[in-house]
């Protein structure tokens, strides 16, 4: 873009429009931060919410961020994208009362970025108002869903036990995943729950650290904890881990079950002679 193309640009997304006159009241109102409205007239016309864009690497796409004031005096409000992708074609706006000014904004997807969804956000504060104004970029090209559960973990005892477990998304797409936790000990299943605590999304390359209090933990058992994710498309991962609440009685808690199996065993087979005629 020449910087005659960017000056105009600039110019005609900063023309003000003017809004009716509002009511003496009108300056308790806050000022408004959201996507200029995509085809409709009228300084109030809202349509989106977030700025939702999808194209291939290397695509440059450009779009407005509308900002309303309804009140008696200027507002001032300072911008930023969340990203290093977005440009804005101005970083601090002086809006007139009753005026809606539009801001013209850039976002360039890196030409070796992989395919899959991305998020970031424009924020514009100002008097004590922070507003951040979602903004969503799908790269084009194939889709591939990706879970790991790592590090698989329970610190404490009894009552104070705690299972401690990481989640990634390796793929590029958004996934939701649900996650169940599992526990067998020596004498059977112990533990069986859905996970809580788990976040609504999960956006590619991100990892999350997520705990899940155990209060009716087994004292005095070996048991094997394990974490299944499956998101909506069927991408599945799983990991497991040992908890040992009492290291030292492990082998005494084997070592009588050992006995007792043997045990048993004899009584089984001296009764079978007992009933030959």
């Amino acid at each position: 873009m020449t910087s005659r193309t960017r000056t105009a640009a600039l110019c005609a997304a900063l023309a003000l429009l003017a809004l009716p006159t509002a009511p003496a009241t009108a300056d308790a109102k806050p000022w408004t931060a959201v996507p200029a409205p995509g085809g409709k007239k009228g300084p109030t016309a809202e349509d989106r919410s977030a700025f939702y864009l999808e194209g291939a690497p290397g695509t440059v796409f450009e779009d407005k961020l509308s900002l309303v004031n309804p009140g008696d005096r200027p507002r001032t409000i300072d911008l930023r994208g969340t990203g290093p992708w977005i440009s804005l074609a101005a970083a601090r706006v002086s809006v007139p009362p009753r005026t809606r000014a539009d801001v013209p904004l850039a976002v360039t997807v890196p030409a070796g970025l992989g395919p899959g969804d991305h998020a970031a956000a424009v924020v514009a504060s100002g008097e004590g108002r922070l507003v951040r104004v979602p903004l969503a970029v799908r790269v084009s090209g194939a889709a591939l869903s990706a879970l790991s559960v790592e590090r698989v973990r329970v610190s404490g005892t009894g009552g104070s036990a705690v299972i401690r477990y990481s989640l990634v998304n390796r793929g590029n797409t958004t996934l939701a995943p649900r996650l169940a936790i599992r526990a067998e000990g020596l004498f059977g299943e112990v533990l069986r729950r859905p996970a809580t605590g788990v976040p609504a999304e999960l956006p590619p390359g991100r990892s999350v650290r997520l705990a899940q209090k155990w209060p009716d933990a087994p004292r005095l058992d070996r048991v094997r904890v394990s974490v299944t994710a499956t998101a909506p498309d069927g991408t599945h991962a799983s990991a497991s881990g040992p908890y040992t609440p009492l290291p030292w009685l492990v082998p005494s808690l084997a070592a009588l079950v050992g006995l007792a199996v043997a045990a048993a065993a004899v009584r089984l087979v001296r009764r079978r002679r007992g009933a030959r005629p």
